[in-house]
């Protein structure tokens, strides 16, 4: 018996993708779904009409990513939790597939509930609004009257770098204060609630918590009730400035003064000690010019030039009230037009606004009856796909099986022609026998 050919089929790796993309087809592919959980803005920013953001589950941090028209992304709010209505759209780069929903309606928002953490520290805040927050100004004002320097305690994070940005600021007002630096780890609650009972006990005017950023899941250090509730139990002035400008910490609205960075942090005491150096300047150069002057000559003149001053200012005042009778007068009258004007542009406003939302309501729907084509279309290409692999498999097998039955055919001919030519050798009429019974067999499972 010869040797047959092995075939086999070969695919490229494109084939294979393609393969396995069309074979991912799932309700959730086709169907609308409901999906639940925290929205999170993305970039923010839009492409072709649409926003790409995150949606994550409520009990940990694994997202999807959403794709969502203008004017549904319009009623979102930032890290609220909803109830979203659409579809699952698929696309593979390379051997990765990435998944994404497409929000076809916002079904429902779910009011947050506010949580005991939320109350504590609402309580905590209120504690501060009821004993009062101690006046910076006023604590530096008042050591400068005296002419002792204003301790301060600055607690920085191991192996900071912000000291520079914080003299800086400072600049030449650091002669008023005597500034100690202290270090521990500043995203530890714990650290910091020991390093503050460990200074609380020196006597600081001022203790300042000064951190040039980070990251902010760090930021929650600065949420920890423990911390706030010793906080605001400090009799020094406290400050922040942790480097954040949009994020506000618990500890940023108990401090007595926040900073944003700790460069504001020091220029805010510059501004504050180089005011108060220029009103005491002031009021000294006015203290010794008094004194060189006559009272009793001071004190006439004073009267003379007092008296001549009542008669222009009543003779200005009278003036005013002439001039500003005709300015209200004047100032009713173009009120009046504008508002006159700025009603008809209101109107013209409401008539554009409902000519706009019409045409976004129709656009919407335009956009709608296109992506129920394409769905058609993509069912229509998988069917035919999925025609053309079962015929390939049923042509290949078909093939197979001819040839094993081709063989089976020269085989039973070969032992036929035996058969002929030694009639009396009964052994081998037996196994002519048994090799056509198998014969059969193959040919009746085959057919």
């Amino acid at each position: 018996m010869e040797d047959n050919e092995v075939t086999y089929p070969v695919y490229s790796p494109a084939s294979v993708i393609g393969i396995f993309s069309n074979a991912l087809k799932l309700n959730a592919t086709v169907n609308l779904i409901y999906l639940k959980g925290r929205y999170a803005y993305g970039g923010g920013k839009s492409y072709g009409n649409y926003y790409y953001d995150l949606l994550f589950s409520e009990g940990d941090h694994t997202s999807i990513g959403i794709r969502i028209s203008s004017l549904l992304r319009s009623k979102i709010t930032n890290n609220e939790i909803y109830t979203l209505r659409g579809f699952i759209e698929k696309s593979i780069k390379n051997s990765s597939i990435e998944l994404r929903f497409v929000v076809d309606e916002i079904v429902h928002q779910e009011e947050r509930s506010i949580s005991e953490e939320e109350l504590q520290k609402y309580g905590l805040i209120q504690k501060k609004l009821k004993v009062g927050s101690k006046d910076l100004e006023t604590l530096i004002r008042d050591k400068m009257l005296t002419d002792e320097k204003v301790k301060v305690a600055n607690i920085y994070g191991n192996n900071a770098i912000v000291q520079k940005d914080f003299s800086e600021g400072l600049d030449v007002s650091r002669q008023y204060f005597e500034i100690d630096d202290h270090s521990c780890n500043i995203t530890s609650s714990t650290a910091i609630i020991s390093k503050l009972n460990e200074i609380s006990v020196l006597e600081y005017d001022i203790i300042a918590l000064v951190r040039g950023g980070g990251d902010r899941q760090s930021m929650e250090t600065f949420n920890d009730l423990s911390l706030s509730e010793l906080f605001i139990a400090l009799r020094s002035v406290t400050i922040t400035a942790i480097g954040h400008t949009v994020d506000e910490t618990l500890l940023d609205k108990l401090a007595d003064k926040r900073f944003h960075l700790p460069h504001d942090y020091g220029a805010g005491l510059h501004a504050i000690a180089e005011k108060l150096s220029h009103e005491r300047s002031n009021s000294r150069a006015l203290l010794i010019d008094e004194v060189k002057k006559d009272v009793t000559k001071q004190f006439s003149e004073q009267v003379e030039t007092l008296e001549k001053q009542l008669k222009k200012k009543n003779e200005e005042f009278a003036e005013a009230q002439k001039t500003y009778k005709e300015q209200v007068e004047n100032h009713n009258k173009t009120f009046t037009e504008q508002l006159k004007v700025r009603n008809e542009e209101f109107q013209k406003l409401q008539v554009s606004s409902g000519k706009q939302l019409e045409d976004l309501q129709k656009n919407f729907q335009e956009q709608q009856k296109q992506r129920q084509a394409e769905m058609e279309s993509y069912k229509k290409e998988i069917a035919v796909l999925h025609e053309k692999n079962v015929q390939s498999a049923i042509n290949e097998k078909t093939s197979s099986l001819q040839i094993n039955l081709e063989t089976l055919k020269q085989e039973n001919v070969r032992l036929n022609q035996e058969v002929q030519n030694s009639k009396t050798d009964y052994v081998k009429i037996i196994i002519a026998f048994v090799l056509a019974l198998i014969i059969g067999f193959i040919l009746a499972k085959v057919f």
